[in-house]
Protein backbone atom coordinates (compact mmCIF):
# COMPACT_ATOMS: atom_id res chain seq x y z
CA UNK A 1 0.00 0.00 0.00
CA UNK A 2 1.32 3.53 -0.93
CA UNK A 3 2.30 5.88 2.00
CA UNK A 4 0.16 8.95 1.74
CA UNK A 5 1.99 12.54 2.10
CA UNK A 6 -0.51 15.97 2.85
CA UNK A 7 1.16 19.07 1.73
CA UNK A 8 -0.46 22.37 2.31
CA UNK A 9 0.32 25.55 1.75
CA UNK A 10 -1.58 28.93 2.59
CA UNK A 11 -1.74 29.53 -1.23
CA UNK A 12 -1.91 27.64 -4.45
CA UNK A 13 0.68 30.53 -6.14
CA UNK A 14 3.23 28.36 -3.70
CA UNK A 15 2.80 24.81 -5.58
CA UNK A 16 2.25 26.30 -8.73
CA UNK A 17 6.14 28.23 -8.34
CA UNK A 18 7.66 27.18 -5.35
CA UNK A 19 7.11 23.94 -5.01
CA UNK A 20 6.44 23.11 -9.06
CA UNK A 21 7.01 19.34 -10.00
CA UNK A 22 7.72 18.45 -6.64
CA UNK A 23 4.26 16.96 -5.79
CA UNK A 24 4.29 15.31 -9.48
CA UNK A 25 7.72 13.66 -8.50
CA UNK A 26 6.82 12.35 -5.11
CA UNK A 27 3.44 10.77 -6.59
CA UNK A 28 5.33 9.23 -9.44
CA UNK A 29 8.01 7.43 -7.00
CA UNK A 30 5.09 5.67 -5.26
CA UNK A 31 3.52 7.97 -2.84
CA UNK A 32 -0.58 8.97 -2.63
CA UNK A 33 0.29 13.07 -2.44
CA UNK A 34 -3.29 15.35 -1.60
CA UNK A 35 -2.65 18.98 -1.69
CA UNK A 36 -4.34 21.26 0.41
CA UNK A 37 -4.53 25.18 0.24
CA UNK A 38 -6.96 28.37 -0.07
CA UNK A 39 -8.41 28.33 -3.36
CA UNK A 40 -6.85 30.82 -5.88
CA UNK A 41 -6.66 31.38 -10.21
CA UNK A 42 -3.43 28.80 -9.97
CA UNK A 43 -5.77 25.84 -8.77
CA UNK A 44 -6.70 24.47 -11.88
CA UNK A 45 -3.33 24.76 -13.31
CA UNK A 46 -1.79 23.16 -9.92
CA UNK A 47 -3.73 19.99 -9.93
CA UNK A 48 -3.16 20.09 -14.24
CA UNK A 49 1.06 19.97 -13.55
CA UNK A 50 1.28 17.88 -10.59
CA UNK A 51 -1.92 14.89 -11.07
CA UNK A 52 -3.28 15.33 -7.48
CA UNK A 53 -6.05 15.92 -5.65
CA UNK A 54 -6.40 19.23 -4.46
CA UNK A 55 -8.57 20.46 -1.42
CA UNK A 56 -9.89 24.09 -0.64
CA UNK A 57 -9.20 25.24 2.80
CA UNK A 58 -9.72 29.09 2.93
CA UNK A 59 -6.49 29.89 4.83
CA UNK A 60 -5.61 33.65 4.86
CA UNK A 61 -2.23 34.93 5.22
CA UNK A 62 -3.27 37.85 7.57
CA UNK A 63 -3.84 37.30 11.37
CA UNK A 64 -7.35 36.41 11.17
CA UNK A 65 -7.89 34.11 14.97
CA UNK A 66 -11.71 33.61 14.38
CA UNK A 67 -10.90 32.12 10.99
CA UNK A 68 -7.81 30.31 12.16
CA UNK A 69 -9.42 28.57 14.40
CA UNK A 70 -12.56 27.28 11.82
CA UNK A 71 -9.54 26.41 9.22
CA UNK A 72 -7.53 24.07 11.73
CA UNK A 73 -10.75 22.60 12.92
CA UNK A 74 -11.47 21.60 8.98
CA UNK A 75 -7.65 20.64 8.90
CA UNK A 76 -7.66 18.21 11.33
CA UNK A 77 -11.03 16.39 9.73
CA UNK A 78 -9.45 16.22 6.81
CA UNK A 79 -6.43 15.16 8.31
CA UNK A 80 -8.30 11.99 10.40
CA UNK A 81 -9.95 11.24 7.21
CA UNK A 82 -7.45 10.58 5.01
CA UNK A 83 -4.94 9.23 7.70
CA UNK A 84 -1.32 10.33 5.72
CA UNK A 85 2.29 8.91 6.66
CA UNK A 86 3.39 12.63 6.66
CA UNK A 87 2.11 15.84 6.68
CA UNK A 88 4.32 18.49 5.42
CA UNK A 89 3.80 22.34 5.18
CA UNK A 90 5.02 25.11 3.83
CA UNK A 91 4.51 29.34 4.63
CA UNK A 92 3.72 30.54 7.78
CA UNK A 93 -0.05 30.30 8.03
CA UNK A 94 -0.08 27.20 6.87
CA UNK A 95 2.60 25.84 8.78
CA UNK A 96 0.90 27.23 12.16
CA UNK A 97 -2.73 25.46 11.72
CA UNK A 98 -1.65 22.55 10.04
CA UNK A 99 1.65 21.69 12.28
CA UNK A 100 -1.03 21.84 14.98
CA UNK A 101 -3.67 19.98 13.50
CA UNK A 102 -1.34 17.39 12.19
CA UNK A 103 -0.18 16.97 15.74
CA UNK A 104 -3.76 16.50 17.24
CA UNK A 105 -4.68 14.64 15.12
CA UNK A 106 -1.82 11.65 15.78
CA UNK A 107 0.41 12.17 12.64
CA UNK A 108 4.06 10.41 13.79
CA UNK A 109 5.87 12.43 11.11
CA UNK A 110 5.46 16.35 11.05
CA UNK A 111 7.28 18.70 8.90
CA UNK A 112 7.58 22.20 8.52
CA UNK A 113 9.99 23.69 5.83
CA UNK A 114 10.55 27.62 6.31
CA UNK A 115 11.09 29.27 3.65
CA UNK A 116 11.07 32.65 5.20
CA UNK A 117 10.26 34.99 8.30
CA UNK A 118 8.17 38.12 8.28
CA UNK A 119 9.21 38.33 11.64
CA UNK A 120 12.88 39.71 10.79
CA UNK A 121 11.73 42.75 9.69
CA UNK A 122 9.07 43.49 12.50
CA UNK A 123 8.88 45.30 15.66
CA UNK A 124 6.98 45.96 18.79
CA UNK A 125 3.93 43.76 19.33
CA UNK A 126 3.47 42.23 15.74
CA UNK A 127 6.91 40.97 16.30
CA UNK A 128 6.44 39.25 19.85
CA UNK A 129 3.28 38.10 17.77
CA UNK A 130 5.33 36.40 14.87
CA UNK A 131 7.90 34.67 17.66
CA UNK A 132 5.32 33.22 19.60
CA UNK A 133 3.38 31.69 16.47
CA UNK A 134 6.65 30.36 15.03
CA UNK A 135 7.78 28.75 18.37
CA UNK A 136 4.40 26.80 18.62
CA UNK A 137 4.50 25.57 14.69
CA UNK A 138 7.61 24.27 15.65
CA UNK A 139 6.77 22.90 18.45
CA UNK A 140 3.98 20.99 17.22
CA UNK A 141 6.14 19.72 14.68
CA UNK A 142 8.88 16.97 14.58
CA UNK A 143 11.10 18.28 12.06
CA UNK A 144 11.85 21.47 10.68
CA UNK A 145 13.88 22.33 6.94
CA UNK A 146 15.26 25.80 6.94
CA UNK A 147 15.81 26.32 3.12
CA UNK A 148 18.96 28.10 3.57
CA UNK A 149 21.66 27.63 6.41
CA UNK A 150 21.43 31.28 7.07
CA UNK A 151 17.85 30.85 7.85
CA UNK A 152 18.60 28.09 10.54
CA UNK A 153 21.19 30.08 12.17
CA UNK A 154 18.58 32.86 12.51
CA UNK A 155 16.33 30.51 14.07
CA UNK A 156 18.89 29.13 16.12
CA UNK A 157 19.50 33.10 17.47
CA UNK A 158 16.13 33.76 18.48
CA UNK A 159 15.81 30.39 20.56
CA UNK A 160 12.59 29.53 18.21
CA UNK A 161 13.59 25.67 18.27
CA UNK A 162 16.14 23.39 19.28
CA UNK A 163 18.94 21.86 16.97
CA UNK A 164 17.66 18.84 16.84
CA UNK A 165 15.02 19.56 15.21
CA UNK A 166 16.52 21.35 12.46
CA UNK A 167 17.84 20.50 8.52
CA UNK A 168 18.92 22.12 5.87
CA UNK A 169 18.01 19.70 3.10
CA UNK A 170 21.42 19.30 0.60
CA UNK A 171 22.75 22.71 0.00
CA UNK A 172 19.35 24.49 0.66
CA UNK A 173 16.42 25.59 -1.74
CA UNK A 174 12.72 24.10 -1.31
CA UNK A 175 12.88 23.02 -5.22
CA UNK A 176 15.56 24.19 -6.68
CA UNK A 177 15.70 25.35 -10.39
CA UNK A 178 14.48 23.77 -13.17
CA UNK A 179 17.14 23.91 -15.74
CA UNK A 180 15.45 22.63 -18.45
CA UNK A 181 13.06 25.60 -18.29
CA UNK A 182 15.70 28.39 -16.92
CA UNK A 183 18.32 27.90 -20.04
CA UNK A 184 19.22 30.53 -22.63
CA UNK A 185 19.49 26.95 -24.99
CA UNK A 186 15.90 26.31 -24.73
CA UNK A 187 14.18 29.75 -25.50
CA UNK A 188 11.86 29.45 -28.38
CA UNK A 189 12.44 32.15 -30.88
CA UNK A 190 8.87 33.03 -31.21
CA UNK A 191 8.11 33.73 -27.86
CA UNK A 192 11.75 35.48 -26.97
CA UNK A 193 10.02 38.14 -29.70
CA UNK A 194 6.52 38.20 -27.69
CA UNK A 195 8.26 38.98 -24.77
CA UNK A 196 10.68 41.75 -26.04
CA UNK A 197 7.54 43.22 -27.65
CA UNK A 198 6.22 44.41 -24.17
CA UNK A 199 9.72 46.04 -23.85
CA UNK A 200 10.02 49.68 -25.41
CA UNK A 201 12.42 49.28 -27.63
CA UNK A 202 15.66 50.78 -26.30
CA UNK A 203 19.24 50.21 -26.84
CA UNK A 204 19.15 50.89 -22.82
CA UNK A 205 21.12 48.80 -20.61
CA UNK A 206 18.11 46.43 -18.64
CA UNK A 207 17.81 45.88 -14.97
CA UNK A 208 15.10 43.46 -14.07
CA UNK A 209 13.73 42.81 -10.65
CA UNK A 210 11.33 39.99 -9.92
CA UNK A 211 9.19 39.78 -7.22
CA UNK A 212 6.08 40.87 -5.22
CA UNK A 213 6.40 44.66 -5.49
CA UNK A 214 6.22 45.32 -1.80
CA UNK A 215 8.44 47.36 0.36
CA UNK A 216 9.70 44.58 2.27
CA UNK A 217 11.30 43.36 -1.39
CA UNK A 218 13.14 46.99 -1.33
CA UNK A 219 11.44 48.16 -4.13
CA UNK A 220 11.15 51.90 -2.77
CA UNK A 221 15.40 52.00 -2.62
CA UNK A 222 15.41 50.15 -5.74
CA UNK A 223 13.17 52.96 -7.32
CA UNK A 224 14.77 55.83 -5.95
CA UNK A 225 18.57 54.28 -6.33
CA UNK A 226 17.40 54.13 -10.33
CA UNK A 227 16.16 57.66 -10.63
CA UNK A 228 19.96 58.70 -9.65
CA UNK A 229 22.06 56.35 -11.91
CA UNK A 230 19.33 57.07 -15.31
CA UNK A 231 20.65 60.75 -15.28
CA UNK A 232 24.63 59.07 -15.73
CA UNK A 233 23.57 56.09 -18.00
CA UNK A 234 20.85 55.12 -20.48
CA UNK A 235 18.97 52.79 -18.45
CA UNK A 236 15.41 50.68 -18.81
CA UNK A 237 14.18 49.33 -15.15
CA UNK A 238 11.96 45.70 -15.65
CA UNK A 239 9.81 45.26 -12.93
CA UNK A 240 8.40 41.89 -13.27
CA UNK A 241 5.31 41.22 -10.16
CA UNK A 242 2.03 42.50 -8.82
CA UNK A 243 1.52 44.96 -6.55
CA UNK A 244 -0.15 43.71 -3.07
CA UNK A 245 -1.78 47.23 -1.65
CA UNK A 246 -3.26 45.01 1.48
CA UNK A 247 -0.02 43.83 2.45
CA UNK A 248 3.05 45.77 2.81
CA UNK A 249 2.18 48.34 0.37
CA UNK A 250 4.74 50.66 -1.69
CA UNK A 251 4.12 54.53 -0.88
CA UNK A 252 2.35 56.79 -3.02
CA UNK A 253 5.30 58.69 -3.90
CA UNK A 254 7.34 55.04 -5.54
CA UNK A 255 3.84 54.08 -6.95
CA UNK A 256 3.53 57.35 -8.88
CA UNK A 257 7.35 57.56 -10.41
CA UNK A 258 6.41 53.54 -11.26
CA UNK A 259 3.59 54.82 -13.53
CA UNK A 260 4.70 57.72 -15.08
CA UNK A 261 8.63 57.34 -16.06
CA UNK A 262 8.85 55.65 -19.25
CA UNK A 263 12.11 54.34 -18.55
CA UNK A 264 10.52 51.65 -15.89
CA UNK A 265 8.60 49.07 -17.44
CA UNK A 266 6.14 47.07 -15.33
CA UNK A 267 4.65 43.57 -15.65
CA UNK A 268 1.98 42.93 -13.43
CA UNK A 269 3.21 38.98 -13.92
CA UNK A 270 4.39 36.07 -16.39
CA UNK A 271 5.05 32.51 -16.62
CA UNK A 272 7.70 33.70 -18.42
CA UNK A 273 10.54 35.04 -16.49
CA UNK A 274 13.14 33.12 -18.53
CA UNK A 275 12.32 35.30 -21.34
CA UNK A 276 12.88 38.52 -19.29
CA UNK A 277 16.21 37.31 -17.49
CA UNK A 278 17.30 36.48 -21.14
CA UNK A 279 16.80 40.11 -22.11
CA UNK A 280 18.24 41.96 -19.35
CA UNK A 281 21.59 42.88 -18.25
CA UNK A 282 21.74 43.23 -14.46
CA UNK A 283 19.46 40.94 -12.44
CA UNK A 284 18.94 43.21 -8.89
CA UNK A 285 17.01 41.75 -5.96
CA UNK A 286 16.87 44.03 -2.82
CA UNK A 287 15.17 42.02 -0.65
CA UNK A 288 15.27 43.16 3.21
CA UNK A 289 14.20 39.32 4.06
CA UNK A 290 14.13 36.10 1.98
CA UNK A 291 14.47 32.17 2.86
CA UNK A 292 16.41 31.30 0.16
CA UNK A 293 15.82 33.10 -3.36
CA UNK A 294 14.15 31.07 -6.41
CA UNK A 295 15.18 34.25 -8.62
CA UNK A 296 18.57 34.31 -7.61
CA UNK A 297 18.96 30.79 -8.59
CA UNK A 298 16.95 31.35 -11.78
CA UNK A 299 18.95 34.23 -12.62
CA UNK A 300 22.10 32.36 -11.95
CA UNK A 301 20.66 29.48 -14.56
CA UNK A 302 20.01 32.18 -16.95
CA UNK A 303 23.73 33.39 -16.78
CA UNK A 304 22.26 36.70 -15.85
CA UNK A 305 25.05 38.76 -13.81
CA UNK A 306 23.20 39.27 -10.13
CA UNK A 307 23.34 42.49 -7.48
CA UNK A 308 21.70 41.79 -4.34
CA UNK A 309 20.83 42.73 -0.57
CA UNK A 310 23.42 40.78 2.54
CA UNK A 311 20.55 39.21 3.91
CA UNK A 312 20.51 35.82 4.59
CA UNK A 313 19.23 33.41 1.94
CA UNK A 314 20.60 35.88 -0.54
CA UNK A 315 24.22 35.28 1.12
CA UNK A 316 23.74 31.24 0.63
CA UNK A 317 24.01 32.06 -2.76
CA UNK A 318 25.87 35.16 -3.70
CA UNK A 319 29.49 35.47 -2.55
CA UNK A 320 30.52 39.23 -2.98
CA UNK A 321 32.90 39.66 -6.14
CA UNK A 322 32.69 35.69 -6.94
CA UNK A 323 29.32 34.55 -8.11
CA UNK A 324 27.92 38.49 -7.95
CA UNK A 325 28.01 41.58 -6.23
CA UNK A 326 25.86 42.35 -2.54
CA UNK A 327 25.50 45.78 -0.97
CA UNK A 328 23.99 46.59 2.51
CA UNK A 329 20.27 45.85 2.76
CA UNK A 330 18.26 49.32 2.40
CA UNK A 331 21.27 51.03 1.90
CA UNK A 332 20.75 53.10 -0.89
CA UNK A 333 24.36 54.39 -1.14
CA UNK A 334 25.83 51.04 -1.62
CA UNK A 335 23.00 49.50 -4.16
CA UNK A 336 23.66 53.01 -6.02
CA UNK A 337 27.30 52.01 -6.10
CA UNK A 338 26.95 48.07 -6.65
CA UNK A 339 24.80 49.00 -9.80
CA UNK A 340 27.40 51.30 -11.45
CA UNK A 341 30.01 48.87 -11.19
CA UNK A 342 27.65 46.29 -12.57
CA UNK A 343 26.67 49.23 -15.11
CA UNK A 344 30.10 50.00 -16.04
CA UNK A 345 32.03 46.56 -16.06
CA UNK A 346 29.91 44.34 -18.06
CA UNK A 347 32.13 41.77 -19.48
CA UNK A 348 33.67 41.14 -15.54
CA UNK A 349 30.04 40.73 -14.57
CA UNK A 350 29.43 38.21 -17.24
CA UNK A 351 32.60 36.21 -15.42
CA UNK A 352 31.09 36.27 -12.16
CA UNK A 353 27.76 35.25 -13.78
CA UNK A 354 29.68 32.16 -14.96
CA UNK A 355 31.23 31.32 -11.75
CA UNK A 356 27.34 31.34 -10.19
CA UNK A 357 26.04 29.44 -13.49
CA UNK A 358 28.48 26.33 -12.63
CA UNK A 359 27.80 25.98 -8.92
CA UNK A 360 23.73 26.26 -9.75
CA UNK A 361 24.07 23.16 -12.07
CA UNK A 362 25.77 21.51 -9.69
CA UNK A 363 23.59 22.13 -6.31
CA UNK A 364 20.32 23.52 -7.07
CA UNK A 365 19.31 21.37 -10.08
CA UNK A 366 15.81 20.46 -9.68
CA UNK A 367 15.55 16.92 -10.20
CA UNK A 368 18.81 16.70 -7.42
CA UNK A 369 16.76 18.17 -5.12
CA UNK A 370 13.61 15.99 -5.34
CA UNK A 371 15.77 13.47 -4.89
CA UNK A 372 16.93 14.70 -1.78
CA UNK A 373 13.86 15.00 -0.30
CA UNK A 374 12.46 11.67 -1.32
CA UNK A 375 15.66 10.29 0.02
CA UNK A 376 14.86 12.26 3.63
CA UNK A 377 10.84 11.02 3.55
CA UNK A 378 12.18 7.39 3.30
CA UNK A 379 14.47 7.94 5.90
CA UNK A 380 11.82 9.51 8.36
CA UNK A 381 9.28 6.20 7.52
CA UNK A 382 12.11 3.74 7.75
Amino acid sequence: MSKTIIRITTVPMAFKVLLAGQPRFMREHGYNVILISADGIERDDVIRNEGCEHIIVPMTRKITPFKDLVHFFKLRKLIRKYRPDIVHTHTPKAGLLGMLAAKSAGVKIRIHTVAGLPLMIEKGFKRKLLVFTERLTYGAANHVWPNSNSMMNFILSQNLTGKNKLKVIGNGSSNGVDLKKFSKNNLQKDMLEKIAATIPASSALKILCVGRMVKDKGIEELISVFQHLKKSFPLQLILVGPFEPLLDPLGTETMEIIERDISIVHIKWSDSVEYYMSLAHIFVHPSHREGFPNVILQAGAMQLPVVCSDIPGNTDIIRHNETGLVFKVTNEFDLYDKLKYAIENTDEMLKIANNLHKEIIVWYNRERIHEVILENYGQLLR
